[in-house]
């Protein structure tokens, strides 16, 4: 018999970063500040997906984006020409933020005077969708060049979102072969409860549904902070 213990390190960290999770989302709703996961994979369309959405909605709601990325500044700097507050978060080589490095980052963006607040994810679709960050709710891009099998290939990313837009339509034509009724089939069967929504950042194809989405969430979480009842945190849980 081996004389030595086996610490499950794995299930430590998620429940550890789930709680400080729960955390962050108090502190948030007492700021009244929605705070919205993105994650998608690279190249997806995450940062033109909000400049279109910030042009839209900026003399509505006061929005600020966190952008987490490896290294660089590229899509903070497009995200303060778009007319957003933005920060920028080097993860030092990490393929995911948690909950503490969105506190960090919230923490020097500051939020008191922000309607909702983006966190722009690292593009993968594995690492963040294994780490609850404290958001509000999490939703998720995936372009029709990536293929319709993505459900069936990352799943957990899928089955942890909210909303999930399937952007570039505009290039259905060149991706004939991406099937809409599949793709649709398959996120619903891992997550029923999921937003579909079919957009294009380049035309604005299907944004009024997705500007609908925003500003129905945003509204009804100030509203419930302001009442008092609990709004559903990402996922359904209950904050």
């Amino acid at each position: 018999m081996a004389d030595f213990r086996v610490i499950e390190v794995k299930r430590s960290i998620f429940a550890d970063n789930n709680a400080d999770a729960n955390r962050l989302r108090q502190e948030l709703r007492q700021q009244n500040t929605y705070l919205l996961n993105l994650m998608s994979s690279p190249g997806a369309g995450k940062t033109s997906v909000l400049k279109r959405t910030i042009a839209a909605l900026k003399d509505e709601m006061r929005i600020g984006v966190m952008e987490a990325d490896i290294d660089s500044d590229v899509d903070a700097q497009a995200i303060t020409q778009a007319g957003a507050r933005a920060i920028q978060i080097h993860t030092g080589g990490m393929c995911h933020l948690d909950a503490d490095m969105t506190r960090q980052g919230i923490r020097e963006f500051g939020t008191d005077e922000l309607d909702l607040v983006v966190l722009e994810n690292v593009g993968n679709l594995v690492c963040p969708a294994e780490f609850d960050t404290g958001s509000t709710k999490n939703a998720m891009i995936l372009s029709v060049s990536e293929g319709d099998d993505k459900p069936l290939k990352y799943p957990l990313m899928f089955t942890v979102c909210d909303v999930v837009l399937i952007n570039k339509c505009d290039a259905l034509c060149v991706f004939d072969e991406f099937d809409k009724e599949a793709v649709k089939e398959r996120i619903r069967r891992l997550n029923p409860k999921a937003e579909i929504l079919f957009v294009s950042a380049k035309t604005g194809e299907g944004f009024d549904s997705w500007l609908a989405w925003l500003r129905r969430e945003v509204s009804q979480y100030q509203g419930a902070v302001i009442s008092g009842t609990p709004p559903l945190a990402a996922g359904g849980k209950s904050i």
